[in-house]
This record gives C-alpha cells, sequence and structure tokens, in this order.
C-alpha cells in the first residue's frame, strides 16, 4: 500500500467518526522554543494548556503533521530508524472521548479489512503497552479489544508516561507495536526487543497536572485536569514499511526511489555489504527530503537557526554523494526525484518547484567551493597532526576552518573520524564564545519572548477583543483588563507602564509585517498614550501605554484614538510592499515568493526568495512598474472569504503562515495584485504617493531585500537625491545629464594616481629589506627576525615585507615575524622558510601566539601566516614570547 494511500485512510476513518480534518500546520511556527514543528500535537498546544479554546466541531480533530526532529542528525543512516523528517498522523479530543474511545478508534482503524477502509494488520500480530498503574486502559485492551493478556506489557515512566517536561498536563500512554517476526530479533514482547516489535502508534492520556521537576518522573502530580484530552500519533512511514513489506523506512515508497538516484549517479551499489556507504545513502535520501519540505516552507540556507540546519542538511547530502563517487551537480536529480514522490501527498510542492530547486542548487554552487578550499586546508592540519604523532586536531585549527574557510564544525568532526582523529572542542567552544563577545548583538528589539498566554486566558476564552480599526479610527471602548508588571490590577495612575485590554479597539495589533498603530485612550482629564499593540491568540489586543495623565480603573469608559499621521502612512507602506510584490514577480517571475516584510509609516522592506543578485535593469523596471500601478489609482479591495475560496481566487500566502479558515484577501487592480493579508491599505493606489526603491541587499543564502520609502518620505529622498545631483553638477561644473561619464572619468584617473602611488610604495618598502636582514639575530638554531615596523604599515604591506625577508635569508632556517601599529590596528605577519618549516616551526602556530598578546587572531599555510589585532601595548610582549618559543626549540 503506497504512503499517499495510508494517509487517506487514515484522514476518512476519523473524519467518518466525526473528527475535524486539520492541515498539517508549516513546519515553521511562531513558537521561540521550537525550530520546527517536531510533534504531531505542537500545533493543538494552546488547546492542551488551556489557554485558547479548541474551535473544531465536537471538540475532536485529526491531522497528518509533517514534524522535524534534528538532535540526531549524526545518527541518520547509522542505524534505519533515524529521520530528520517524519509525517505523524493523530486524533486528537479535547475532553470528549477518553481511554477506551482512543483505543478503540485506533485499533479499527489498523484492523479493519481493506475494502472498509482498514488497514488490514492481523490482530495476532499485535502487541501493546500500558502505563505500570494503569488498570483501566489494561482491561479496556482486554476485555473490550479482546487483546490476550500475554500480549499486554507494562512499562515503566520513561517509557509509558507523557508531559512536555514542564509543569503543566501530563498522563499515562498506551502503545501498539507490531510483531514482525523471529528474524527480526528474540520473542517475549516489547519489553524483549523493540527492534522486532515496532512501534507504530502512542496514545496519550492526559489527565493529570504535574508539578516542577524533570522528564523522568521527578515531579508530583498537583492534581487532575478538569476535562480530559487524548493526544495520540501514529508513525505513517513506520506503518508504511509493514503494509508494504520492507525492512525500514529508507526502502519504501518515499525514499528508495531518492537512493536508486544516487546509485545510478554514483555508481556505486547499495545493500552491498558496506556499512559505510549504506549510510551515505541514507544520508542522501533523508536530508534530500527534509531539506525540500523546510524550503518548501520558506526557509534559505543560513550560518543560524533553522537556515543553518537547512545548510548542514544540503551539505551532507552533496558530500555524501561525492564520498560515494558522484561528480559535479547531484542536487537537481534528489531533488526532483523526492519532489515527485512527495507531491500526492503535499500537492504544493508542485506550484513551488522551481523555487525549491532554485535554493537547493544555489547553496550546492556555494558548498562546492567551500568544500574545495576547505578539504585542501582540512587535508593539510591532518597531515600535521598525524606526522607529530598527535590523534588530536586542536581547537583554533577547527575553529579556523569554520571562521575562515565556511566549513561547519559538524563537517570537520565527521572528517576527522574518517581520518581517525578527535577534535578538541573545548578550545573550539573557546574559540567561539570570544566570536560571540566580539559581535554585537543587533536583535535586542526583536519582540521574540514566549508569552505566558495563561495571564490573558480569561479575556481569550470569554471576552476577545473586538477590531473595528478597517471602518472607524475613533471607538468608545470599555477597559475590560490592566496588567502591570506581569499582574492583573484593579486601576492605575500616572506615570506607569501598563497594558490594557479593550472590548472592542480602533488600534492595528501588529501582525503581517505592519507595526502596530501608535494613539491614545481619553477619559476626561485621563491620558494613556499607547505605544505598542500585540495580539495574544489572534483574539485578544493588548495595547501597551504609558499613563501621562490622570488615572484608570478596570470597567472604565475610555475614546480610543488612532494616530491619524501614523495609521496614513502605515497604510501607504504596506499597500507599496503588495505592488512591489507584485512588479518583482512580472521582473523575476513565480519563484520570487516573499519572505517576510516590515511595513511603518513612510518605509518598508520586503524579504523574498532569490538565489541572484538583482542587475540595475531589473531594479529600474521594479520601481518603474510599482510607480506605474500608483499612477494608475488602482481600486484597493478587500474581502472576507473561506481560505479554500481564497486559495481558488489565485491568493499568494506568505510561507510558513498559519491561516484561520476565514481570512482577508487583499485585491490591487484586479489580477495586478490578490493576497492574504490582514494589515490596513489605502483605498486607491495613487494615495500611496511616489515609491522609491533604495536597492537591494542579501541577506542569507537564497534570499534578499529591497527597501523603499513612500509618501512624503519618499518625496523627501528624491527632493535630497536632486539637491544632491546639483550640487555635484555644480561643483564639477558638469550638466546632470553628463554626470555619470564625468565621474566614471575622475574615478579612473583616481585609480591610476592609487596604483602609482602604490608601486612607488612597494619600491620604498623594498628598499629596507637589506637593511632589515642585518638585523637577523641567532635564536637557536633559527634565524630570526621579530621586530615592530614603523610608519604604520597596513597589513598586505607587512606581509609582502615578511615574504621578501624570508627570501633574502636563502636557505638557513630561517623565520620572519613582523607587526605593525597602523591607525589603532595592529596587523601582523609570520613567513617561515622550507627549512624551518621541516625542523618542526609553523607560521600559523607562531601567529597564534603573537595574537594572543595583542588581542587578535589569524591563519594560513605552514610557510606563511597573517593575522590582525587590536592591542599595541602587547607588541613587545608578543614578539619576545616568538623568540622564546623559538630558544626552546
Amino acid at each position: 500500500m503506497q504512503t499517499h494511500e495510508i494517509r487517506k485512510r487514515f484522514t476518512e476513518h476519523f473524519a467518518d467518526a466525526g473528527h475535524t480534518v486539520v492541515p498539517s500546520a508549516p513546519l515553521i511556527l511562531d513558537d521561540p522554543t521550537l525550530l520546527f514543528v517536531n510533534a504531531g500535537m505542537v500545533p493543538f498546544k494552546p488547546y492542551f494548556l488551556g489557554q485558547q479554546q479548541p474551535p473544531f466541531e465536537n471538540a475532536t480533530a485529526t491531522s497528518i503533521q509533517k514534524c522535524v526532529r534534528t538532535l540526531d542528525i549524526e545518527e541518520v543512516g547509522i542505524t534505519t530508524r533515524h529521520n530528520t523528517f517524519f509525517q505523524m498522523a493523530g486524533n486528537f479530543s479535547f475532553g470528549q472521548y477518553f481511554k477506551e474511545g482512543a483505543i478503540t478508534h485506533a485499533w479499527q482503524l489498523l484492523t479493519g479489512s481493506l475494502d472498509e477502509g482498514g488497514l488490514g494488520l492481523d490482530p495476532q500480530r499485535l502487541w501493546v503497552t500500558v502505563f505500570l498503574d494503569d488498570d483501566e486502559a489494561a482491561a479496556i485492551w482486554r476485555d473490550t479489544i479482546g487483546v490476550p493478556e500475554e500480549r499486554i506489557q507494562r512499562m515503566g515512566m520513561e517509557d509509558n508516561f507523557w508531559s512536555m517536561g514542564i509543569a503543566g498536563p501530563c498522563g499515562p500512554c498506551s502503545e501498539i507495536y507490531y510483531d514482525r517476526g523471529p528474524q527480526y530479533g528474540r520473542d517475549g514482547g516489547p519489553i524483549a526487543d523493540d527492534n522486532r516489535y515496532m512501534e507504530i502508534w502512542n496514545l496519550v492520556f492526559m489527565e493529570s497536572i504535574r508539578g516542577a521537576g524533570d522528564k523522568k518522573g521527578n515531579f508530583d502530580i498537583v492534581g487532575e485536569l478538569p476535562k480530559k484530552n487524548i493526544d495520540t500519533g501514529m508513525g505513517v512511514e513506520r506503518v508504511a514499511c509493514l503494509l508494504q513489506g520492507v525492512d525500514n523506512v529508507y526502502e519504501t515508497d518515499l525514499l528508495r526511489p531518492v537512493i536508486d538516484a544516487a546509485v545510478e549517479l554514483t555508481g556505486t551499489k547499495y545493500d552491498a555489504g558496506n556499512h559505510e556507504d549504506d549510510v551515505r545513502f541514507r544520508v542522501i535520501a533523508d536530508h534530500s527530503r527534509t531539506g525540500m519540505m523546510i524550503i518548501l516552507d520558506g526557509v534559505s540556507p543560513s550560518n543560524e537557526g533553522r537556515g543553518y540546519i537547512l545548510r548542514r542538511l544540503l551539505r551532507r547530502v552533496i558530500r555524501s554523494a561525492r564520498l560515494l563517487g558522484a561528480s559535479g551537480n547531484v542536487i537537481e536529480t534528489f531533488m526532483n526525484t523526492i519532489m515527485d514522490t512527495m507531491t500526492p501527498s503535499f500537492p504544493e510542492i508542485a506550484e513551488n518547484r522551481e523555487r525549491i530547486l532554485r535554493v537547493a542548487q544555489a547553496e550546492e554552487r556555494a558548498f562546492l567551493k567551500t568544500l574545495e578550499a576547505g578539504t585542501h586546508r582540512f587535508d593539510e592540519a591532518a597531515a600535521a597532526v598525524k606526522a607529530s604523532g598527535s590523534t588530536k586536531l586542536r581547537g583554533e585549527q577547527a575553529f579556523e576552518l569554520h571562521d575562515t574557510y565556511g566549513f561547519p564544525i559538524d563537517l570537520t568532526l565527521e572528517m576527522a573520524r574518517e581520518a581517525g582523529l578527535d577534535v578538541d572542542m573545548e578550545a573550539f567552544d573557546s574559540e567561539m564564545r570570544a566570536q560571540r563577545e566580539r559581535a554585537k548583538a543587533d536583535n535586542k528589539a526583536k519582540k521574540k519572548g514566549n508569552t505566558d498566554e495563561s495571564l490573558y486566558r480569561q479575556w481569550v476564552d470569554t471576552v476577545p477583543t473586538e477590531f473595528v480599526g478597517f471602518d472607524t479610527l475613533t471607538h468608545d471602548s470599555t477597559v475590560i483588563g490592566l496588567i502591570r508588571e506581569g499582574q492583573k490590577v484593579t486601576e492605575v495612575r500616572q506615570g506607569e507602564e501598563i497594558e490594557v485590554i479593550l472590548d472592542a479597539t480602533p488600534m492595528y495589533a501588529e501582525g503581517g509585517g505592519q507595526l502596530a498603530d501608535r494613539g491614545r485612550l481619553v477619559m476626561g482629564e485621563t491620558i494613556l498614550n499607547v505605544n505598542d499593540v500585540q495580539k495574544i491568540g489572534r483574539k485578544l489586543w493588548v495595547h501597551k501605554a504609558t499613563v501621562q495623565n490622570g488615572g484608570l480603573d478596570v470597567g472604565s469608559t475610555v475614546t480610543a484614538e488612532v494616530d491619524h499621521a501614523w495609521r496614513h502612512g502605515a497604510r501607504q507602506a504596506h499597500t507599496a510592499t503588495h505592488l512591489i510584490h507584485a512588479a518583482l514577480r512580472q521582473v523575476l517571475g513565480p519563484t520570487a515568493v516573499q519572505a517576510g516584510s516590515l511595513n511603518k509609516p513612510g518605509y518598508l522592506r520586503f524579504d523574498f526568495n532569490y538565489t541572484e543578485q538583482l542587475t540595475e535593469a531589473q531594479m529600474e523596471e521594479i520601481a518603474t512598474i510599482t510607480n506605474q500601478a500608483v499612477d494608475a489609482d488602482m481600486a484597493v479591495n478587500t474581502i472576507e472569504t473561506s481560505l479554500a475560496e481564497a486559495k481558488a481566487m489565485g491568493a499568494l500566502a506568505l510561507f510558513g503562515e498559519n491561516y484561520a479558515d476565514q481570512v482577508r484577501v487583499v485585491e490591487i487592480g484586479g489580477p495586478f495584485s490578490i493576497e492574504l493579508c490582514g494589515g490596513t491599505h489605502v483605498e486607491h493606489s495613487s494615495q500611496i504617493g511616489p515609491v522609491a526603491v533604495l536597492g537591494e541587499s542579501s541577506v542569507g543564502s537564497g534570499a534578499r531585500r529591497i527597501e523603499a520609502y513612500s509618501g512624503m518620505d519618499s518625496f523627501r529622498y528624491f527632493s535630497k537625491e536632486a539637491a544632491l545631483a546639483s550640487g555635484l553638477a555644480a561643483e564639477l561644473k558638469t550638466p546632470s545629464a553628463e554626470l555619470p561619464e564625468r565621474i566614471a572619468q575622475l574615478t579612473e584617473r583616481l585609480r591610476a594616481a592609487e596604483k602609482e602611488i602604490q608601486a612607488l610604495h612597494q619600491q620604498q618598502l623594498m628598499s629596507k629589506t637589506a637593511e632589515l636582514v642585518s638585523t637577523a639575530e641567532q635564536v637557536g638554531d633559527f634565524k630570526l627576525i621579530a621586530m615592530e615596523l614603523a610608519g604604520g604599515l597596513g597589513a598586505g604591506d607587512v606581509r609582502a615585507l615578511a615574504t621578501d625577508l624570508r627570501g633574502k635569508l636563502g636557505s638557513e632556517k630561517a623565520v620572519v615575524a613582523l607587526v605593525s601599529n597602523a591607525d589603532c590596528k595592529v596587523p601582523f605577519a609570520v613567513a617561515v622558510s622550507k627549512a624551518a618549516v621541516d625542523a618542526g616551526v609553523k607560521a600559523g602556530d607562531l601567529v597564534s601566539l603573537l595574537g594572543r598578546y595583542v588581542d587578535g587572531r589569524g591563519g594560513g599555510k605552514p610557510d606563511l601566516a597573517q593575522g590582525s589585532g587590536s592591542t599595541p601595548e602587547g607588541i613587545a610582549a608578543a614578539l619576545k614570547a616568538v623568540r622564546e618559543e623559538l630558544a626552546t626549540r
């Protein structure tokens, strides 16, 4: 049975039983505790935690959730049990049926006949486990379902008890296992052998509330849940193994085609007795699928967070293929194969196929360059380690590979293992910490905290805020809640920073890239300045305000006033974003898809998935199309409709966004632009005013950013640019139209002059070498020139002089260490002759030594290395340390 058929039967089984079918949430949710959705119940957490009421009819739901778990990346392929991507089919009950219902539903689907929509598993081969003291579940399995007592086993807290690892809902589990037969292991049930007895379904019975502690049972049960809930998860891939009669998930219809494609590309056989090769084939299959699904949900490769996980996955695919014998590009083949197998279950892949390929291929091109340079450097370092008799690669060398060559540390660890070496991770981590300390944090203003929504639960469930801001900017509202410093209060006074909850508000809460409205709450002499509005659970507007004058009580009636100028500017910028998106797709094609935005009065930035830098002509065309749309005075219409109807209309959705069933569509000029959007907009495109497209830049591999001004900010920008051009024209005595040509001429003359000056400078520099050679001193077996250079020489000059001096010292065991104090920077270089290298002296080691004294770092080859520091006071001590180091050789 094909995997897509298993999904279909699961969904239909629970839909027929009255469950609401919930589409898979994106892999990326607005949850700061998770990189990716890692379990089927994650999208339902607010309902299990009691933060929100479940919106499903009959309070039951079913879904097949796409999940990614990345903690075991290193284990993928080594065993056949680890996958980074998997599909978790689940059914959920929020206070409706409990243990008997969950058990019965699962049993009926698993053992039901194929003709009646079941999965047709042999009930005689099914075993179950229950929690140690869960007599109720055991009795249901035995008396209601008819599972013999000997096939019901009891397990402890680690296996058969569930909680989130924090205080909150918890309860016992019951797991269903399938006996694959004696060829897979010994008799005795899941307790004896969990390879032979494969777990296929976990039923969680949430019935209690646990206190603080850990996942190992070191916590107290502090009470019972007001409503008992059900959370189950059936592993789609595991069931596919059983129904397709294969040994493991890599042999199923979704992943085996990728392995077959890899066999054809590499010429190496799979399952031919070479375990290392088999691991690489499985890595290719697993990571290709996971990488494709992550790209589908809008992630691009980068060096942090989700983007780093994606980069790591794709690069392991590429390197595994090369180790199997592939040459050239491989990603296109693997991506096309996995998209073919997955599209029947995820039809959205088809419309994003070209974009997925573009992102993956761009990463492949970048990595092949990195791989060539980094592998050469690693081989050099590994050979030197082995030659010295050591078995450990220094952490500083691993950091250099990471920082200078873009080599991920996990790849260095993998290559080191293959070379029979360890890596000094303590030293590597120390270097990473030092780097982080040097870098300045730029995200302090981001609001990424995990809000404790339980504080707002009473309002979310009973009196959600009515937003009236699409129709009016002023509204009389009732204060239904006040919060000060995380505590509910009944009154506030002048000077306090507070949160105000109203029954209705005209103020837009931050969302969809648009910043929140600014405004006031007024009641007689009382005035509160609102500087931010945030949304809780999509239902509650929380106004963050300062009490400027007077006081306020719960129950007061206030007039909520939006700052008209602020809203006008925000509407202009947000609508201009839609126009730029439409223009972008006209110029670049449908693969240029929005990946985020920011809109505030007068300014917008728009991120989109694209792998190439835009040309000047493309940018000019985008700006022209955008302003033509403004000039055309297009009508801006909004439509409230269902998500399905919006998609049928062709409305564009933002990747990674989890939309409600009812959505708002913004249409500009008919087919020109139609998108799902909950923001505020102008009524006609001409109200935006001119749009000044400032330029575009890279914000990570496969992601670009356009920035622009709108309205009066755009006018002021154009005026400033015009004044600048006029001033240059007057200064250069050149008509404005001829400025580009005139500036190009001057630039060329300046470059020629700089080259001439540089040549003279080099001549003067090299003329000093004879004088400096005479300063060479004998230190042990080595001829050493170690000195601070006068004249503030830059890094390039220091390196050139060190190289020249080394040459002048001929065939001797020569070491040249030069340091300069150049305008508060301390460039340094070490050049070592071949004879000195053969004697065990490495330029990189001496550069690291110098760096310790001048707060710097660097790297290079054994015969030539350089670096830069920031503490000139340490130069004398640094040079002394070099002398002492050579004296010990």
